[in-house]
């Protein structure tokens, strides 16, 4: 009975070493990750150079330089299945870094629309400006708002604007694409200062004239000076392009009072974009519509509106572009494992020589690991560079939060790159941890009687 509470308790003792080993194992993994994943840029070259100087001045370094150059010499006798782990995270890190150019670009493009010193206003509960009804007397007042900045004329600086859809075909696909249509007032080009004609001349006030965005003339047929659109019915001629740099330049201007007839909207507009004296004056100009009972708006500087505008799309791309990059890292980290536990298989007799002469097992998994993260480096510079060749500027457009299209350019920041880069590092150290643990525990004895 004492001999079987013995060896049920030894039993017990070693079934909880294994768990506490295994949990002190995914611990250093999970850190380890997360080190990776907030590494600032110049944290690496640090860590690199820390790296050289243990392998120039320590015996257990000397050791590791000797077995990663075996290692790496004999990368051309493998080059088939290095080279599955180098284009299995070239193609991780270059989908992520697509995917998350495309997020940036656009939220870049939407948050360097407004200023500070411009405010927005919309009816209360408004989504977007598409969802917003003014009516006049709503506009009259929130021109005539303290904060609002007077023209030479004594008029407040207030453009009256009307959004509505209409359809026309992308170059791209010769599918039909919602585009957005902006009827402005008088005033908008001291509104938006950023806005100039690049062709053509400005659409004349009372006639059925357009000017479109550089952006949307770019992304859609038919657009061209002196073309004629069908829009509601009622034919519209192009008359100009303009460019304003920013999420503007996806639209179609036209007369805000001649827009309000053919859509048969009347009186009514969609917001109220107003000049304030300067950026300091938005809180006296948001308190003055707060506090006057017959106003129902929601009132932001422009810069806030259009930056609110792009999270939620934003968001969706990010999540979308992880989500994907997540599922092909997996993927990826598999064919590192693979790899790599072929690779100290077809070493086994070479690291059990090197450990029976008195090699430690650190040197030997500092090796592989060294190997693993190098090839890892390789597939993520290949992806990342990929990326920028081919999405860098790359100009698209997309849904936006008025169910009208919004052209913007990829955009590969190296910030962007880092991040791909660390992607590339994190499964470098999952594919070859493992493998080097592997290679390090392997007994002398059974390694000799391999192959």
């Amino acid at each position: 009975m004492v001999t079987e509470d013995f060896e049920k308790e030894t039993h017990m003792r070693k079934i909880l070493e294994v768990i506490l080993s295994f949990g002190i194992m995914l611990t250093a993994l999970v850190g380890v990750i997360a080190l990776l994943v907030v590494l600032p840029w110049w944290l690496l070259p640090v860590l690199v150079l820390l790296l050289v100087v243990w392998m120039a001045s320590t015996r257990y370094g000397h050791q590791t330089r000797s077995v990663t150059w075996i290692g790496l010499s004999s990368l051309t006798q493998r080059l088939g299945s290095s080279s599955v782990v180098v284009i299995g995270i070239a193609g991780v890190v270059g989908v992520l870094v697509a995917l998350l150019a495309m997020a940036e670009g656009f939220q870049a493009t939407m948050q360097q629309t407004g200023s500070e010193d411009t405010a927005i206003a919309v009816r209360a509960g408004s989504m977007a400006e598409l969802n917003s009804v003014l009516m006049r007397e709503d506009i009259m007042l929130i021109a005539q708002a303290s904060g609002v900045k007077k023209a030479p004329s004594g008029q407040p600086i207030a453009s009256a604007e009307l959004i509505v859809g209409a359809s026309l075909v992308k170059k791209s696909n010769g599918l039909d694409a919602n585009v957005e249509i902006r009827g402005v007032g008088a005033h908008v080009w001291e509104i938006y200062p950023n806005a100039h004609i690049v062709a053509g001349r400005l659409f004349t006030a009372g006639m059925n004239e357009l000017i479109v965005g550089k952006g949307a003339h770019e992304q859609f047929a038919g657009n061209d000076i002196g073309a004629t659109l069908i829009l509601n019915n009622q034919q519209w001629k192009v008359v100009g392009i303009f460019d304003s740099g920013d999420a503007h330049d996806s639209e179609l201007w036209g007369d805000a009072d001649v827009v309000a007839s053919v859509f048969r909207r009347g009186s009514s507009r969609s917001s109220v974009t107003v000049r304030l004296t300067d950026a300091d004056a938005f809180d006296t100009f948001k308190a003055a519509l707060s506090g006057d009972p017959r106003l129902h708006v929601d009132t932001k500087t422009t810069r806030d509106y259009y930056s609110e505008q792009s999270e939620q799309l934003t968001r969706l791309i990010r999540i979308l572009g992880t989500t994907i990059g997540v599922i092909m890292a997996i993927g990826a980290v598999f064919g590192a494992l693979n790899t790599m536990f072929a690779a100290v298989a077809t070493r086994a007799r070479e690291i059990a020589t090197l450990r029976a002469i008195g090699f430690r097992g650190l040197p030997v998994v500092v090796s592989v690991m060294l190997e693993t993260m190098l090839l890892a480096l390789a597939g993520g510079v290949l992806g990342a560079a990929i990326a920028w060749l081919v999405f860098d500027d790359y100009t698209a457009s997309t849904l936006g939060s008025s169910f009208s299209q919004v052209v913007f350019a990829f955009k590969v920041s190296p910030a962007l790159i880092w991040n791909g880069l660390k992607w590339a590092l994190a499964i470098g150290f999952l594919g070859g941890l493992f493998p080097a643990l592997r290679a390090a525990q392997l007994p002398v004895t059974t390694a000799l009687r391999e192959l």
